[in-house]
């Protein structure tokens, strides 16, 4: 976890290569629990660093690993978090639609509010480059409107600034 933290506060390279001694530490357990969900952690700091390729080998074995061992947890995170950095990468854009349609179907499934945010905010941001402001701002306001409280996290105030973007 300090390794994303790191990777969060803009010092993506210690934050890959603590995350990296913690991956290393953990499969020195030979532990499958939570995998997924390091490695999704390890590709967001990719991403911060702008390492798109390695961020998507980390996604690509959490989401073997998830299906080897049914961990389903972060699946959701992962699907969204592949769409962003094959936007990164300057291609991809169907592929990634389809990650973030993915994961909005994956998060409703399971009735993780949250992610459901976080994929559709993924989903609005690609429609509004696209030009489809009506689709993305529908998309978003349905899912924002279901929450009640937490307006002062991250994820609900970044959701609000960019229905505001969209309106």
């Amino acid at each position: 976890l300090s390794g994303w933290a790191l990777a969060e506060q803009r010092e993506a390279e210690a934050g890959i290569a603590r995350l990296q001694q913690g991956l290393a530490a953990w499969r020195d357990t030979e532990s499958v629990l939570a995998l997924p969900w390091i490695l999704a952690m390890l590709a967001e700091a990719y991403a911060t660093a702008g390492q798109a390729e390695e961020g998507l080998g980390a996604l690509a074995e959490a989401l073997t690993t998830a299906d080897k061992t049914g961990e389903r947890m972060w699946e959701s995170e992962l699907h969204r978090l592949k769409g962003e950095l094959l936007l990164m990468q300057g291609e991809g854009v169907a592929e990634a639609k389809s990650c973030f349609r993915q994961a909005l179907e994956t998060s409703r499934r399971q009735q993780a509010k949250s992610l459901e945010l976080r994929a559709a905010m993924s989903l609005s941001r690609l429609w509004r480059q696209q030009g489809k402001k009506s689709e993305a701002r529908e998309t978003l306001q349905e899912i924002y409107g279901w929450f009640t409280e937490g307006f002062d996290t991250a994820d609900l105030q970044d959701a609000k600034a960019l229905l505001e973007e969209l309106a």
